[in-house]
């Protein structure tokens, strides 16, 4: 009768494979996984949320200098898929805008959520613009950036 001897780290080293596999697999074919790369099944609404906001600080001069911003600054949105933008005021009373490219305007309001319900057809990068804060004057340029693929 012969005996297969195998040395301990090889039994380690294939130990860990197996486990790697049985893991991998295991997150792999769950049900409540959800793909996060490659293109979209269309069957749920692609939702992404921001929120407006403010830096504060002070110049060698004493004066105060306010930048105000959204937030993610840059989103990545499918193409001709529907989409629900919420955007949540948190500083500043108001800041309307628009999307460039788009006939797409709106409001958002301090402590209120906007919500947008959009469809981008065509590929392309397209600017949230802020109208009351478009240029440094004014504390901005409060513009973040949609990319559509």
């Amino acid at each position: 009768m012969k005996v297969l001897y195998i040395d301990k780290k090889w039994f380690l080293f294939l130990s860990v494979i197996y486990i790697c596999l049985l893991v991998g697999g295991w997150f792999m074919t769950r049900p409540e996984a959800v793909e996060t790369t490659g293109p979209s099944t269309g069957a749920k609404k692609f939702e992404i949320n921001m929120v407006t906001g403010e830096f504060t600080s002070t110049g060698d001069d004493g004066k105060e200098i306010e930048a105000y911003r959204w937030d993610p600054g840059t989103i990545y949105v499918p193409k001709n898929e529907p989409i629900k933008l919420s955007i949540y005021g948190v500083n500043s009373k108001e800041h309307p805008f628009y999307i460039e490219g788009t006939n797409i305007k709106g409001t958002v309001k301090k402590g209120k959520e906007t919500v947008l319900n959009l469809r981008i057809k065509k590929e392309g990068v397209y600017r949230l613009i802020c109208t009351a804060h478009h240029n440094i004057k004014n504390n901005g340029p409060m513009v973040a950036y949609i990319e559509v693929h």
